[in-house]
């Protein structure tokens, strides 16, 4: 079925948004190690800035989906853009002043401001006919693309501006949050269907407990936190192992290639080979990133294990969330939405914070080690509920 033209519109507006704030967030990403290094009291607190951003993320999500039960998503988005500013803002000021706790409380600013932009890839799901979803999903975060190009070229051409090197780059953060509440301004969303409000509805407890949920929530959490740790770690180990910032910054451009291209892709691909494959092969994607980072500290090493991490990433959070659209019934949406997102941005964060301790204690191989066991869970989940379905199927009487 060919999705409408207001479908169209809805989900490209979504995906515009989608592109500024991603980077954003890639920019973020680039540089906040580096200047923590340079503000931070102790070596081993350079991740905390982005760590705690994904715990602001983590809280965030829960009062974003209450707050925009009552005032709708869009008012809700453009209150999540004015955070994104005030982010950039707060950075430019904290590394003016060298102040490290301000730049990490800009850092928790941005988490938020990304707590509510997670919720766009599920408007377009709302918006979207059962058809279209999982493409829906895809091209919002397919946005991601322009981040792959725009978010490290603008750390590399913004880092030396100015008197302060690091200030305009997060100037140039804030002015993305503002080019984001213009494309959301014009943003049409249908209203909440009479379903989605008086519908009947599950304790959440029994839904966390499903086969499906917990596969998904298994799948978008560690392949979030598998390629936050990961990147966060990235370009402190490149520069302990002698690469410039131009080189860890060309290795994020094309980690973040590999993250959002696939998702010109990966919908149609789950619609002709099953979510469940999609996962495993995310699952597997991971896996052969770890391998190449384990066979060497050289450049194309990490271009290409950073590709891998960047592909299973998206192969695992796409088809987690269009699982995760087949745990819950119209009026459970709100609450089983923002409990996901809870739990993969909890653990994202863990991840992101872990990853410095990591690097400074043990190096890139224990940082890299460390999400084996936790694909090979994701992988088991996978499979199991693969078979749990195909037993339900051989069950059913033949027509």
């Amino acid at each position: 079925m060919t999705p409408t033209a207001a479908e169209k519109r809805t989900v490209l507006l979504l995906a515009a948004a989608q592109a500024l704030f991603q980077t954003g967030t890639v920019l973020m990403i680039t540089l906040a190690g580096l200047v923590g290094l340079q503000l931070a009291p102790d070596e081993g607190l350079a991740t905390l800035p982005v760590a705690l951003m994904m715990v602001a993320t983590a809280a965030t999500t829960i009062p974003a989906a209450l707050l925009m039960q009552r005032i709708g998503r869009k008012a809700g988005f453009l209150l999540g853009t004015a955070l994104g500013v005030g982010a950039g803002l707060l950075a430019a000021t904290a590394i003016s002043v060298h102040s490290f706790w301000l730049f990490v409380a800009a850092s928790m600013l941005m988490g938020s401001y990304q707590g509510f932009a997670q919720f766009y890839r599920f408007a377009a799901a709302d918006a979207a006919s059962p058809d279209f979803r999982s493409r829906a999903i895809a091209w919002v975060i397919a946005g991601g693309v322009v981040a792959a190009v725009a978010g490290p070229n603008l750390a590399r051409f913004t880092q030396a501006l100015g008197p302060t090197p690091f200030v305009a780059s997060y100037l140039a953060l804030a002015l993305l949050g503002v080019l984001a509440a213009l494309a959301l301004a014009r943003l049409s969303l249908p209203p909440p269907a009479a379903e989605d409000v008086r519908g009947a509805a599950r304790p959440l407890a029994e839904i966390l407990r499903t086969p499906v949920f917990l596969t998904a929530l298994l799948g978008s959490t560690t392949g979030f936190a598998v390629m936050s740790m990961v990147m966060t770690a990235t370009p402190l180990a490149m520069h302990q192992h002698g690469h410039h910032l131009d080189a860890s910054a060309t290795v994020i451009q094309w980690h973040v290639l590999g993250m959002f291209v696939p998702s010109f892709f990966t919908g149609t691909l789950i619609r002709r080979v099953g979510v469940l494959a999609v996962m495993a092969a995310g699952t597997l994607l991971l896996g052969s990133h770890v391998a190449i980072a384990l066979s060497g500290h050289t450049f194309p090493h990490y271009v290409a294990g950073l590709i891998l991490l960047g592909v299973g990433w998206n192969f695992l959070f796409i088809g987690g969330t269009t699982l995760l659209t087949e745990a819950y019934r119209p009026a459970e949406k709100g609450r089983v939405q923002a409990a996901h997102d809870f739990l993969v941005f909890g653990v994202t964060a863990l991840a992101s914070f872990s990853a410095g301790k990591l690097l400074a204690a043990w190096g890139w191989q224990a940082v890299n080690l460390t999400a084996l066991p936790l694909l090979a869970v994701v992988l088991a989940a996978v499979l199991g509920l693969a078979l749990l379905r195909r037993r339900q199927a051989a069950a059913l009487p033949s027509a």
